[in-house]
């Protein structure tokens, strides 16, 4: 059963690996992401890669889907493409292969309309084109991923 706040809320009390995987209660683990977490795009673009450089795509994904849920409506389906990349890494690194490949392809068809004036500088042609290559080839390591152009 997950953990709850006292307003009956999920909440992430569980110590988690760095992968996301919940542990034992009591274990040490990962810190992981605050659930009320806002930050500005460029600040979490800048952390979300920080932590994909550290391999720990799961805690990217928290950052880049506390953006989604508070983008406006036109910036929506790039930061809901962008966390879906980031868990399909995270199927990776799990060993879910089947999983990794559908997300990667759901991200890549999500992040794709945005190639022509991509929000931020988010690298959307670069995303693109390593989100398919990874669905078509997921045995493919190490996953290196800029979510910036330069």
């Amino acid at each position: 059963m997950r953990d709850r706040d006292e307003s009956g809320r999920p909440r992430n009390a569980r110590p988690r690996d760095a992968y996301g995987r919940p542990l034992p209660h009591g274990a040490a683990g990962v810190p992981t992401m605050p659930d009320d977490l806002d930050m500005p795009p460029e600040e979490a673009l800048v952390e979300a890669q920080r932590l994909l450089d550290e391999d720990r795509p799961f805690h990217a994904h928290e950052i880049l889907e506390a953006v989604w849920k508070g983008a406006p409506e036109p910036e929506r389906e790039l930061w809901r493409g962008l966390a879906q990349v980031a868990v399909g890494i995270t199927h990776l690194r799990r060993g879910n292969l089947r999983g990794a490949q559908a997300l990667l392809s759901r991200a890549a068809d999500r992040i794709e309309p945005y190639g022509e004036a991509p929000p931020h500088r988010v690298d959307v042609a670069g995303i693109v084109r390593r989100a398919r290559a990874l669905a078509e080839h997921p045995q493919d390591a190490p996953v290196k991923l800029i979510l910036t152009a330069p």
